[in-house]
């Protein structure tokens, strides 16, 4: 029976990808990120490794990396995801443990957020993190919307519901925003002020009527308004009759 991870298992897979880093000799700088390199790690925290490797062995080095995640630890399935030149290989193992390696061109090693503890090698200069900009969360949110209003029009019950819930999700994060919060992965929601968060329970409902998914549409509208014009309150006039109009199809 397979059970889920302990705290110690954890800690012990840790240790050991740590050696193997320390091991291979096409790894040539590590280190850990995320909350256990601040200090934050709980009984649900994963395990996320920093591997620094020329950039003509990168797809080598991760091919037997994931080839050790499978054969020795556990892992069942992994996600890829790449950005700025780095590989993020993030792996689901059978106990439910998240361990993400990412394997980074050398001469791009470095700290991109305050989570960064060096286990070995040398880095580059840590990059400013870039501030989030709530522009980008607006735009998505009338996008869904918008989408929101047309599957609403068509009858289409659950297509509505994803595109509620998108859109909930943006309005949070642009309240997130405007209190000093971190939107990403919504770790900064459960901070939000009490008042905040009662507004967005009002505007969230397990009744799927269309009734209530029009009033649920227009609530969330009405927040998505009320936090534009903290941030721009010109922009929020000229969104304003674009979103009542929603309000008034839906």
């Amino acid at each position: 029976m397979i059970e889920i991870f302990t705290q110690t298992e954890r800690e012990a897979l840790r240790e050991a990808l740590i050696a193997r880093a320390q091991q291979d000799p096409d790894v040539s700088a590590a280190a850990l990120v995320g909350s256990v390199a601040t200090g934050r790690e709980d009984r649900w925290s994963d395990i996320d490794l920093v591997l620094g490797v020329e950039a003509s062995v990168v797809d080598t080095v991760a091919h037997r990396w994931t080839n050790a995640m499978y054969g020795e630890h556990g892992a069942v399935h992994h996600l890829d995801v790449v950005a700025a030149g780095v590989l993020y290989r993030v792996f689901l193992l059978a106990s439910s443990l998240q361990v993400d390696i990412s394997f980074w061109p050398q001469d791009q090693v470095r700290a991109t957020e305050e989570s960064f503890q060096l286990l070995f090698g040398e880095v580059n200069e840590p990059t400013v993190p870039r501030e989030q900009d709530p522009a980008a969360a607006i735009g998505w949110a009338w996008l869904y919307a918008l989408h929101a209003r047309s599957a609403l029009a068509r009858g289409r019950t659950w297509q509505a519901v994803m595109m509620l819930d998108d859109l909930r999700n943006q309005v949070l994060s642009l309240a997130c925003l405007r209190h000093g919060l971190v939107a990403f992965h919504g770790r900064g929601v459960d901070q939000l002020p009490t008042a905040v968060l009662a507004a967005f329970a009002d505007a969230h409902s397990s009744d799927l009527t269309d009734a209530a998914l029009a009033r649920r549409f227009r609530s969330l509208l009405d927040l998505l308004l009320t936090e534009i014009i903290e941030y721009d309150r010109d922009l929020a006039e000229r969104l304003r009759p674009s979103l009542l109009l929603l309000t008034s199809q839906s």
